[in-house]
């Protein structure tokens, strides 16, 4: 005896103002009586706040209630039996009622202390002596189409410079007398669906480049009391140039966002999801050769890096 769910799409993915349909595929190999078939969608916010980030002590970790997205039980047959065999048992439920579901409905994501989540369960009740047949499976849901922007979105490029006089962490001697300039745009707000794009120049530099690398970081803040908590996490790193390039040359910017790990910017009261990059230039140096790993949210003596904010959004 199994019973599984099948949806409509084989992706899985929905928005709010669409209908979750499918069937539920009973397999038995004698007849069951059941109490009824129902059928819960369910949408929260889980928040997660570990003991020690920015200073929270270990008594605060789990007490952030999950925020309610929607819950609903639609009943999608009645008291009866189930033959033997197969039966499949079909089901449509609205994901959003206007007039009952106030709480905005966030996209499906996962970090790591913050994961919107909306699953969907088929209950079949068989009474006190019998154990009930249930299954579940979790749907993923995109942003409504009219509350897309149209594409392509205007790109906003920033003019960045990275210079010794720029950093603010101690660099090499040799770097902050010899001097290095690398200038170059990039765009920070970028549609989930297209690359981060911009260009790079090299104008001085008086100590060889080692790399150029570009890290994309994802940002999860969560506002507890008078608290925020918040984590940054490195999601994605590209290469931009390996070796002491030639100096005055324009290199491309171009990096594919990680699917699996973004989504849309959002700026909700109890808690944000947020991404910026960081453009950093690994100088040649005997200080980098000892250093098996290095974080590079930590700055160095032989790097230099550039922090900008990244807003990420949903096209059509």
């Amino acid at each position: 005896m199994s019973i599984e769910l099948k949806l409509s799409r084989s992706n899985r993915i929905y928005r709010p103002s669409e209908t979750l349909d499918g069937k539920i595929i009973v397999k038995t190999q004698s007849p069951i009586s059941h109490n009824g078939v129902l059928v819960t969608i369910k949408g929260s916010v889980n928040l997660q706040v570990r003991g020690g980030s920015a200073g929270v002590i270990e008594s605060y970790y789990g007490i952030i209630k999950p925020i309610r997205i929607v819950k609903r039980t639609v009943g999608v047959g009645s008291s009866g039996k189930i033959g033997p065999g197969t039966t499949e048992i079909p089901f449509s439920v609205i994901l959003r009622q206007p007039d009952k579901d106030l709480e905005r409905f966030h996209e499906t994501f996962h970090g790591s202390n913050i994961n919107i989540q909306y699953m969907i369960n088929a209950d079949i009740t068989r009474g006190y002596l019998y154990k009930s047949l249930s299954t579940s499976m979790e749907f993923i849901v995109e942003s409504d189409r009219v509350d897309l922007l149209q594409r392509p979105i205007s790109p906003e490029m920033v003019t960045f410079y990275i210079t010794q006089d720029t950093q603010r962490h101690a660099l090499l001697h040799e770097l902050k007398s010899g001097g290095f300039r690398v200038t170059g745009k990039v765009c920070t707000q970028c549609s989930l669906s297209d690359p981060i794009s911009g260009e790079l120049t090299v104008e001085a530099s008086a100590v060889p480049i080692d790399s150029i690398d570009l890290h994309l970081f994802r940002v999860e803040s969560i506002l507890f009391g008078e608290k925020i908590a918040a984590e940054t996490t490195l999601i994605h790193t590209t290469q931009i140039a390996d070796g002491d390039i030639c100096r005055n040359l324009t290199l491309p910017i171009h990096v594919i966002l990680p699917r699996l790990l973004t989504c849309p910017t959002i700026l909700a009261g109890p808690f944000s999801i947020e991404f910026k990059m960081s453009i950093v230039i690994s100088f040649k140096s005997e200080f980098a050769k000892s250093q098996t790993k290095v974080d590079p949210r930590t700055p160095r003596l032989w790097l230099a890096m550039e922090t900008l904010p990244l807003e990420l959004v949903r096209t059509k």
